[in-house]
């Protein structure tokens, strides 16, 4: 019997990794250390978009991330810790934020992006419950000059490449376009098509479809290692023993660094810690909204309004800073009304409050490769907020990659060496 491709990480990455390997006719099994979907795929906003896949390092954000310091209210909130691997990260990412170097980032991912809805509707066309809905997507500012900054940027970098309006909507009117929004949001524009799913229904739905295929899935399994053998991996170590493969797929977020580390490579992941929380609200919105100058958003995810937001660098860890969740909360009042009147309040008001490690490289873009020196290994990480994004892109082009041992020209920007320069 031959043996699987080990597939490690069970988030949207992962699962979809998986599911592309199996359905072109490989042995697979997953190997996740706890439930399915419960990483950075859990309480995130569910974006499936093409008009907010960008790098996070982009120019004057270093600025930025200078004056949150000691403001835990702030979107961006750099907290400095004494770890020279930390300071060398920053670097890295101050280096990747000037104007050419997001440009090149965002021109690739929009370029791998550019088959994401196709390949979503091939995956609900297969009897995956996707949950994907497209309502669109409504970018709301208190000012008009703000958002027609912000949309000349995104006609700019978008290059044709979705469609765009003409010009925002102000005064009363842009109200208009969600019913949800509050007087105080002066200019809007819609996004048509842009996508949202339930991420965790959708990691959970992809599970289901796996194990009705036959992929062996473990769960509750830590991945500890990997055993080579001729520059070949030949088996993952985990807490309950070995489990052979024929190769081996590292798309466990965090934890991929600890696993590469067993192949004598070092990956520079940082978490870039983001919040959310459920919230019943009146009128609830119909679009995924993004609230510019706050840089918060809410999406329509299972019959409530998930409501997130903040970019944290404080270091591998999911504490979870109240402080943080409540500034997401007034950030969003500034958009959808007084929802409610004081911070104490939120404690009866919000559910499921929710704090995740995504992982972040410092150019901002996802390794996506072959594992330098090892024939079949193989990694996906460093997706940071875009994983629900290109999940199905990066499983689908890293299956051809498996397959035929030839790197797909898509995946040429997200190569491994490249975090050597």
């Amino acid at each position: 019997m031959t043996a699987p491709v080990v597939v490690v990480g069970g988030g949207v990455v992962g699962l979809c990794t998986a599911y592309y390997l199996a359905e072109a006719g490989l042995p697979v099994e997953v190997v996740e250390r706890r439930g399915l979907g419960s990483g950075a795929s859990r309480g995130n906003a569910g974006w499936v978009c093409l008009s907010h896949s960008t790098p996070v390092p982009a120019p004057g954000v270093v600025r930025y991330a200078l004056r949150s310091l000691g403001r835990p209210d702030s979107p961006l909130y750099l907290r400095p810790l004494p770890d020279p691997a930390f300071v060398r990260w920053l670097w890295r990412f101050w280096r990747s934020s000037t104007p050419a170097a997001f440009r090149r980032g965002y021109a690739a991912i929009a370029e791998l992006n550019r088959t994401t809805f196709d390949l979503f509707d091939g995956l609900r066309q297969a009897g995956v419950d996707t949950t994907l809905t497209r309502p669109g997507m409504v970018h709301a500012f208190l000012s008009a000059a703000e958002a027609r900054h912000h949309l000349a940027v995104q006609r700019e970098m978008a290059d044709g490449r979705y469609p765009l309006p003409d010009d925002v909507v102000t005064g009363d009117e842009a109200r208009l376009l969600d019913g949800a929004l509050s007087p105080g949001v002066r200019a809007a524009y819609l996004v048509e098509g842009e996508g949202v799913v339930d991420p965790e229904a959708f990691a959970l739905g992809l599970g289901e479809t796996l194990a009705a295929s036959g992929v062996k899935v473990h769960e509750h399994v830590e991945a500890n290692g990997l055993r080579t053998s001729g520059g070949r991996v030949v088996a993952l170590r985990t807490g309950q023993g070995e489990i052979p493969c024929s190769a081996v797929v590292i798309a466990a977020g965090m934890r991929s660094s600890h696993l590469l580390g067993s192949l004598g490579h070092a990956l520079p992941l940082q978490a870039g810690k983001g919040y959310s929380f459920s919230v019943d609200l009146d009128p609830a919105p119909r679009h995924t909204l993004y609230f510019g100058e706050r840089r918060a958003v809410a999406s329509p995810i299972g019959g409530t309004t998930r409501i997130g937001g903040t970019m944290e660098l404080s270091g591998n860890n999911n504490r979870l800073d109240w402080r943080r969740v409540v500034a997401v909360a007034l950030a969003s009042r500034h958009y959808l009304g007084r929802w409610f009147d004081d911070p104490d309040d939120l404690v009866g008001l919000i559910r499921d409050p929710w704090v995740g490690g995504r992982p972040f490289l410092p150019d901002g873009l996802p390794v996506i490769d072959r594992v330098p020196g090892h024939d079949n290994a193989f990694v996906a990480t460093g997706h940071g907020m875009l994983g629900v994004t290109l999940g199905p892109v990066t499983g689908h082009e890293l299956t051809e990659y498996v397959l035929t041992g030839r790197r797909p020209e898509a995946l040429a920007p997200f190569r491994f060496d490249r975090l050597r320069h």
